[in-house]
């Protein structure tokens, strides 16, 4: 069933119930007919506020642009058309009852007249509810909007606040460090691995340019493999000729 079957049918059901009750009250106490018609009007028109602001806040939960909305006039139009109609002869028709005093009017009266009368009931503040409603479901919508867009700047600040941070640390890094450790915020360093460059020296042993013991070198087939006096090789025998001479 149709979207505006189903509000057309039900306050045309609300508009004949409140009339009925109305006929019961009038009889019941009839000094006080004008106030009672009053207050059978209000149930009708809140009725059609409150079902109309349903569907505006509805609409714009589903569609928070404007231009993409559902066209809930026309809807409540037609809802309100066939209430009028519907409800019009459903009073008559409840008037035929011997036990009830619904209404005095014709049944031509109820189907233009009252009929009218009653799209109107239901049609205007159908339209002012399809607006508030809107209205501040749309409000509310945009407020969460800003609220959410803000901690998303709040963490992008503090995101960018770190890696600055942390940007400057490594650039100090760079700057001071000449080679021998790293530099911290805390003015240490880090010399592990690296020679101070003021200390002094280190002095080595002498390097000989003579040979030792060499008794481990395995010898050639058909040498002497008896030990010998280690021969200085900076020194030169005294007996033994100059070359050239």
């Amino acid at each position: 069933m149709n979207a505006w079957v189903v509000r057309g049918l039900g306050m045309a059901l609300i508009h004949i119930l409140v009339r009925v009750l109305l006929g019961a009250a009038i009889t019941q106490w009839p000094l006080q007919g004008s106030i009672l018609r009053w207050v059978a009007l209000l149930v009708v028109v809140l009725v059609a506020l409150i079902w109309a602001g349903i569907d505006g806040i509805r609409d714009r939960h589903r569609n928070p642009d404007p231009d993409q909305g559902a066209d809930l006039t026309m809807l409540w139009l037609k809802a309100a058309l066939l209430g009028g109609i519907v409800a019009g002869v459903g009073s008559w028709l409840a008037d035929l009852l011997p036990s009830l005093n619904v209404t005095q009017n014709s049944f031509f009266f109820e189907i233009t007249s009252g009929a009218a009368f009653t799209v109107l009931l239901i049609f205007v503040p159908a339209m002012l509810a399809v607006f508030l409603g809107r209205f501040f479901a749309g409000r509310e919508a945009k407020k969460a909007s800003q609220g959410r867009g803000g901690d998303r700047d709040d963490r992008r600040g503090a995101g960018s606040a770190a890696g600055a941070a942390a940007g400057g640390t490594a650039a100090a890094a760079v700057a001071d460090d000449n080679g021998y450790g790293q530099h911290y915020p805390d003015g240490t360093y880090d010399q592990t691995g690296y020679a101070d460059p003021d200390a002094d020296t280190a002095v080595f042993e002498p390097v000989h340019n003579y040979r030792q013991d060499t008794s481990d070198l395995d010898a050639g087939e058909g040498q002497d493999t008896t030990w010998q006096e280690p021969v200085d090789l900076g020194k030169r025998n005294p007996e033994e000729p100059k070359r050239g001479e």
